[in-house]
């Protein structure tokens, strides 16, 4: 009698509910091997590669590309062969989203060895030692590993000829490493975590920074105040913003982490006009996540104006306006700030993380933009870059969107003057700013035309008030007004 298991989509690493089917690396009725591709998964954050969790023949696919499967529904089913290699029990899991009643819970204890615990990324514990699975896949390892206490959920993708999993170019990028300047220690040439922290102590393989001026056009609205000039500053050496992994504007590629394209044709190329559409990706998790800020905030909302007309040649608009929003954030710290509202609690953070809004053809993300308090002029601007190519291309680690502590939206490039952003919870605040325009001002002795920024300011006022909303308005209203 054949051994089918049935493979149940894990958590990818995000905590988020679901995922969407890109493409099957394999068709139904071929066989795969163990940890070979099987399919492409993408979620709001990431497109990821989902390796095989068995060798055998694939017998069922339980949906086609473009599908939206639920975490810990089935993906896939599997006719075992025993020929092929296969993962030993003790190599299963870390992942545990089988359907109810298929396993022990999170914050269960090992049943036969008290001493040994199985992290689960749920939170808690899971059972481990002897206790065998029960009612099918019991949760899966996304790639193989070696037996140890301890759970691993990720597998050393090539990116670039360069072999290590996600946490070790997450390292490598805040480090301002470049990884293939590195010598690997590991297994199969994989480099770890300590390769990573002794080329950065040794200053052996320093990243090679975003060129000036090469391929980055500012946004509309984000150049020179005077010119809108396309060509962007050289970082400092101290602050410099290192690309991602060393690479080069014109060597990026539209692919994920493990080579394959991020998408084969334009979001809209398969819509049909007048029938309704299943929200997929990020449009899916904005939506959800929108309804939810609705939801919890009690949003107040200030406009104001900003007169520019001080401004020197060569200033970058959004530079200023992260700027002034620092300025603001030391001010008046109650806006830069998480509230929680279930157990009324605020935290006023000592940093500035700017969650900076990029749209796209997907939907909106906000990309963090990490110790912007302590960044220069030039080093925000290879900030944003950095971050707005690597949204475009969704080479962006999933943890880079999240963890910010106030939000900016630059609406204005578009169109549009005031607007109410949404604050997202656990955020305090969001700034938007407005379409550029000239406006009648009286001076002494007449009447003079400005330049002038709108500004709208949304703050959640069971965490702030709204003298305190005001006094950070006009903090950033005073940055702005500087001629640098």
């Amino acid at each position: 009698m054949a051994d089918i298991k049935t493979f149940h989509l894990p958590d990818l690493g995000e905590g988020l509910p679901d995922a969407t089917i890109v493409e099957w690396l394999v068709k139904e009725g071929a066989t795969v091997r163990l940890d070979d591709p099987l399919v492409s998964m993408e979620t709001a954050k990431a497109v990821v590669e989902v390796p095989s969790p068995y060798s055998g023949k694939l017998v069922k696919m339980h949906g086609g590309n473009g599908d939206v499967i639920i975490t810990g529904a089935a993906l896939a089913e599997f006719e075992l062969d025993p020929k092929l290699p296969q993962r030993a029990e003790a190599q299963s899991t870390g992942h545990h989203h089988a359907p109810a009643g298929a396993s022990a819970g999170a914050g269960s204890k090992a049943a036969h060895n008290g001493d040994k615990v199985v992290a689960s990324d749920v939170g808690g514990e899971l059972s481990s030692g002897d206790a065998k699975p029960t009612g099918g896949d019991a949760g899966t390892v996304v790639g193989a590993m070696q037996s140890s206490d301890a759970v691993h959920a990720e597998q050393a993708v090539s990116v670039g000829g360069v072999k290590a999993v996600p946490a070790v170019r997450a390292l490598a990028r805040k480090l301002g490493v470049d990884l293939a300047r590195v010598a690997p220690s590991g297994a199969g040439g994989v480099v770890t975590m300590n390769d990573v922290k002794l080329a950065a102590a040794a200053g052996s393989a320093a990243a090679v920074p975003f060129p000036a001026g090469r391929g980055w056009r500012a946004a509309p609205g984000e150049g020179s105040a005077s010119t809108q000039r396309a060509a962007t500053p050289e970082p400092s050496s101290a602050l410099r913003a290192p690309s991602p992994e060393g690479r080069r504007e014109d060597q990026r590629t539209a692919l994920s982490v493990a080579g394959k394209p991020v998408r084969t044709s334009p979001p809209a190329a398969h819509a049909v006009l007048g029938q309704p559409e299943q929200l997929k990706g990020m449009r899916r998790t904005m939506a959800r996540v929108m309804a939810e800020a609705h939801a919890q905030i009690v949003a107040t909302s200030i406009v104001d104006d900003a007169d520019l007309h001080a401004w020197q040649p060569g200033n970058d608009i959004t530079v200023r306006l992260l700027r002034a929003l620092v300025t603001a954030c030391k001010t008046v710290p109650a806006l830069n700030a998480w509230f929680d509202g279930q157990n009324l609690t605020r935290t006023l953070h000592p940093h500035v993380d700017i969650g900076l809004a990029v749209d796209t053809e997907d939907g909106l993300f906000v990309p963090a933009l990490r110790n912007a308090d302590r960044l220069d002029a030039a080093g925000l601007r290879a900030a944003v870059n950095r971050a707005r190519a690597e949204v475009m291309d969704r080479s962006i680690a999933p943890s880079e969107l999240t963890g910010y502590t106030i939000m900016l939206s630059n609406f204005g490039m578009f169109a549009g003057r005031y607007a109410t952003p949404v604050v997202v919870p656990p955020c305090v605040a969001i700034l938007g700013a407005g379409k550029l325009h000239h406006a009648t001002v009286p001076v002494l002795g007449g009447f003079e035309a400005h330049r002038v920024m709108p500004l709208s300011l949304t703050f959640d006022h069971r965490a702030a008030t709204g003298g305190e909303a005001a006094r950070f308005l006009k903090a950033v209203i005073d940055d702005l007004a500087l001629p640098r």
